[in-house]
Order: C-alpha cells, then sequence, then structure tokens
C-alpha cells in the first residue's frame, strides 16, 4: 500500500523518541558493552530502541519490527519497520555527532520510508518512495558529477572490507578526487544534500541500509548493490550509494564487479 501521511507521522515521532532517550547519554555516562561480535553498544541504543519498538506496537501492531538490538517482531501485515537505532556507535562514544538513528518503512522486502536523524545537531532527512527528500522541511537534491575524477567518495571504513572488496575499492579510491573516512549513515545524508558524491560500503545488515534508499533516490540518486541491482531485504550488503546515476556504470567498472 502506498506510504500515507499517518506514517510518516508515526515515522517522525519514532526519531522524535529516539532522540529523546540518546541525548542524555551523549558526552556523559553510556555504558559501554560489547556484543558477541565485539561491535559496542551503549544504554542510549538499547533506549532509542525500546522507545521506538513501543509506539510501533501501540500504533501499528499488525507491522513487523526489525530491530539491531532486540531483533525481529513479527508482524500480521507485509509491512516491517526496520530499526537502527545508532548507527555510528562507534562515533557516539566519542563524542561525535556523526552518528544517525535509521528508521526504515518497507513493504514485501522494499524499502519505501526512511528517515536519517542526527538527534545532538538537529538535522533530518526524510525519503518516501514517489517522493522528494525532504531535509528539515525542505527539499533536498544531490547534485551531478560529470566524472569520477571530480568526486567525493565516503566510506566508514576500509577496515570493514574483506580482502577482496578492499581491492575492488582501492581501484575506485584511485579513480576520484578524495576520500573521507567515517560519517556512517551520515554520509548518506551528504549524498542526498549534494554536499557528497558516492558511499560506497560492504557487509552491511538490512538496518543499516533499508532507509538510506528512499532517502538518497527520492533527492535524485540512486543506490544498488556491486552488481548495480536494487537494494531489498534479501541483499548482501555491498552497498553504492551515487549521487548522480550517471556515474553508476562507472562506480561499478572502477570496482571491476561486472561479472562477478
Amino acid at each position: 500500500m502506498p506510504i500515507s501521511r499517518t506514517d510518516i507521522a508515526l515515522a517522525e515521532r519514532l526519531a522524535d523518541a529516539a532522540g529523546a532517550a540518546i541525548r542524555p547519554y551523549f558526552r556523559a555516562e553510556h555504558g559501554l558493552e560489547a556484543k558477541d561480535d565485539l561491535s559496542p553498544v551503549t544504554l542510549a541504543d538499547r533506549a532509542a530502541e525500546e522507545a521506538m519498538r513501543k509506539l510501533i506496537i501501540a500504533e501499528a501492531p499488525a507491522d513487523g519490527i526489525v530491530g539491531e538490538e532486540f531483533g525481529v517482531r513479527e508482524g500480521t501485515s507485509k509491512r516491517q519497520w526496520v530499526l537502527d537505532p545508532i548507527d555510528g556507535t562507534r562515533a557516539f562514544i566519542a563524542g561525535r555527532p556523526t552518528f544517525g538513528t535509521l528508521i526504515a518503512l518497507i513493504e514485501d522486502g522494499w524499502p519505501m520510508l526512511g528517515i536519517i536523524d542526527q538527534p545532538i545537531i538537529g538535522e533530518r532527512w526524510l525519503g518516501v518512495a514517489g517522493r522528494t527528500t525532504l531535509f528539515n522541511g525542505q527539499p533536498a537534491a544531490t547534485r551531478r558529477c560529470r566524472d569520477l575524477k571530480d568526486a567525493i567518495l565516503g566510506t566508514t571504513s576500509p577496515a570493514l572490507f574483506a580482502d577482496d572488496e578492499l581491492h575492488a575499492f582501492e581501484h575506485l579510491d584511485a579513480a576520484v578526487m578524495s576520500v573521507v573516512l567515517g560519517g556512517d549513515c551520515y554520509n548518506y545524508g551528504c549524498v542526498a544534500s549534494g554536499w557528497m558524491d558516492i558511499v560506497v560500503e560492504a557487509n552491511l545488515k538490512l538496518h543499516d541500509f533499508a532507509a538510506l534508499v528512499p532517502i538518497v533516490e527520492g533527492a535524485g540518486g540512486r543506490m544498488c548493490d556491486w552488481q548495480g541491482d536494487p537494494l531489498h531485504a534479501g541483499s548482501v550488503g555491498q552497498v553504492i550509494a551515487a549521487g548522480d546515476p550517471a556515474r553508476i556504470d562507472d562506480i561499478l567498472e572502477a570496482l571491476a564487479c561486472r561479472g562477478h
């Protein structure tokens, strides 16, 4: 079913609730722990997801939930809310306001609505399939990039790539003007607003990328996997975001992914 005003209003309230839960822990005691995979988690991560889940269960009980911290809650509709309460927990614990809360609504596995919310500096991107992306309520637009040599490329960390992925990324790195490391989901907002040109990452989970697709594409960009295919719930987590869709083939060629 199409995304409704009610869906958008609920998504905005989820972001508000997550931000209210996160802010007291920022640059304060946050109860850092290591999860089984050794990735960091804090009291803020858990409090933010709990606040969002409570709202969804109260206002959209038929919808499923996929959350980074508390897993899957099955629903009876074909829709799922996909939640990453703090995308960029390492940035959060370092006191850097480049993390974000990611909220997606997917239907039959396809991302239909997405929010990136940065609750410290008060920045929010909202993307809805078929509509123009909004940045703090105003239309956002990607920028054109005539050649890879003019592009600013972002990635969270090369250490997150497997050896073959890192080799492919280095080909792209050599073709662009500049590479920015760090930034997590914030990089994708920068692409949507026309401040960066490309983000390439690998080994992402659904909660890491589902919200980003409507945001980047609603601003005029394109997101796909390393084979050039659209991203959905079954994607393996190799992600490309390009502000200028005309550069996708160039990116794929630089990554040497065609045919692999």
